[in-house]
């Protein structure tokens, strides 16, 4: 593998006369800033960062990069916790300014570049009284969160954002473009939902939208101390909900405003909820919710978009993160009372863990249907260890490690691939457990010298 340094002027001069957009040297005034990501505790230092604007000069940086044998990585929204969006000497590939978005009322489609961030698809489909699937967080970019699977809000009504995927425009290893769906490269098309950035760079997606204006959300919140009656409750209350109905469970501490004064700097259990159905059902089904007497509750009708951005203000880019991640498949005595232990002991007031619900739509999608392999786990877990001041890294670090290794044994085996840190070839083996194989075979025929390796690799 070449560094950048060892490159000859002429060819980085040659370059430059191919792209439309900017090519940023660490000499550049500008490429500090640039090489950061969301993630604060992310220190990469790229020998080349290549901001695209269109499809083309993401096909003139593939073929840069694979004729002079530089580590590739490629960034969207930044937002990966591990910092796959950037790499060390290498070549960054960013898409940033492939910002677009096109709504066809016709079918309700839409068109996203592939740096599109989810808050800039939501203001755009809103207007239209439309919504896509995506997170819960909107400076999430479009690419990655889809590519690895897409859970948040609106998975039991309308499925994973994988699912509401109907086509991408890709540029390949070899440089060459290619538009993938049900009828063009299937096998391709099958492995980018789910099998993240592997095989090539999406350039744009295409996508199933639906009728959303408004929802019902807002979290509610118990003492640390209940969670095991919490959790065994909802273990329960959320399979057998209908579709419309989505609520995350969560161990966090209230970090501040816009919360009352009386409960910041404390542990709670929480559950952050999202109805999407007919407002004058909703009394009747949120009644067993109230039923268990939260502490507090701030729930009520907003736009979609709103709940889209509920927590962004406490997360802006630069904060200090740790990742770890499972499956569970059920929510049993001994993994509550894990809850309870880690989460009466959260280190810092944005430290936190969220199981989110793979049941409704999500989970009646056959399980080999798409690279996303486990339709039949019931949450997807993760824990994050958050912080503004690098000095707490090894306590955020520790924590998170120490509450995932206590929950581990009784997890599905494998992780939620967008929610992983770079965790080794066996945990990404379980993340794609019957899939894995076939994603081989896929990436054996697009990408089989390895030229996309800057993700959770799939390679035999």
């Amino acid at each position: 593998m070449e560094t950048m340094t060892s490159l000859d002027a002429t060819f980085i001069a040659t370059l430059k006369e191919q792209i439309r957009g900017e090519v940023i040297m660490p000499e550049d005034a500008i490429y500090e800033s640039d090489r950061k990501v969301f993630n604060g505790m992310i220190d990469k230092r790229p020998g080349m960062i290549i901001k695209c604007v269109d499809a083309a000069d993401v096909m003139a940086s593939i073929n840069f990069g694979r004729e002079n044998d530089l580590l590739i990585a490629i960034r969207g929204g930044g937002h990966n916790g591990g910092g796959l969006g950037v790499c060390d000497d290498g070549l960054v590939i960013d898409l940033s300014a492939i910002k677009f978005i096109r709504v066809d009322t016709s079918d309700n489609t839409v068109r996203v570049g592939g740096g599109t961030l989810w808050g800039e698809v939501d203001h755009a489909t809103h207007a239209y009284g439309l919504a896509i699937p995506s997170g819960i967080i909107s400076s999430t970019g479009v690419g990655g969160l889809t590519l690895g699977g897409g859970v948040g809000h609106l998975s039991r009504k309308f499925g994973l954002t994988i699912d509401n995927l109907l086509e991408a425009d890709m540029v390949l290893a070899d440089g060459s473009f290619v538009t993938v769906n049900e009828n063009q490269h299937s096998d391709l098309f099958w492995a980018i939902r789910g099998g993240g950035g592997n095989f090539g760079v999406v350039t744009s997606f295409k996508f199933q939208a639906h009728p959303l204006k408004t929802v019902i959300g807002g979290p509610t919140l118990w003492p640390i101390e209940q969670i095991e009656e919490i959790m065994a409750w909802y273990d329960g209350f959320i399979k057998a909900a209908p579709d419309d109905l989505n609520g995350f469970i969560a161990t966090m501490v209230i970090p501040g405003p816009p919360f009352p004064e009386s409960l910041h700097n404390k542990q709670f259990c929480g559950i952050v909820w999202c109805y999407t159905g007919d407002p004058i059902k909703f009394e009747a089904i949120f009644k067993t919710v109230l039923d268990k007497k939260p502490v507090f509750q701030h729930v009520g009708e907003m736009p979609y978009p709103a709940i889209q951005t509920m927590f962004d203000g406490f997360f802006p880019p630069g904060l200090q993160w740790y990742w770890r991640a499972d499956f569970f498949n059920t929510l049993g005595p001994e993994i509550s009372a894990g809850h309870l232990e880690y989460g009466s002991k959260i280190p810092t007031p944005l430290s936190q863990m969220h199981l989110y619900p793979i049941s409704g739509a999500a989970s009646r999608v056959k399980a080999d249907a798409t690279a996303w392999a486990y339709r039949d786990a019931s949450y997807a877990g993760v824990i994050v260890g958050v912080d503004a001041d690098p000095k707490n890294n090894n306590k955020i670090t520790d924590w998170c490690k120490n509450y995932w290794e206590a929950l581990h044994p009784y997890s599905a085996g494998g992780a939620y691939s967008n929610f992983m840190m770079d965790e080794g070839q066996e945990r990404v083996k379980a993340s794609y457990k019957h899939n894995y194989n076939r994603l081989v075979t896929i990436k054996q025929k697009y990408d089989s010298s390895n030229l996309f390796s800057v993700n959770q690799n799939i390679r035999a």
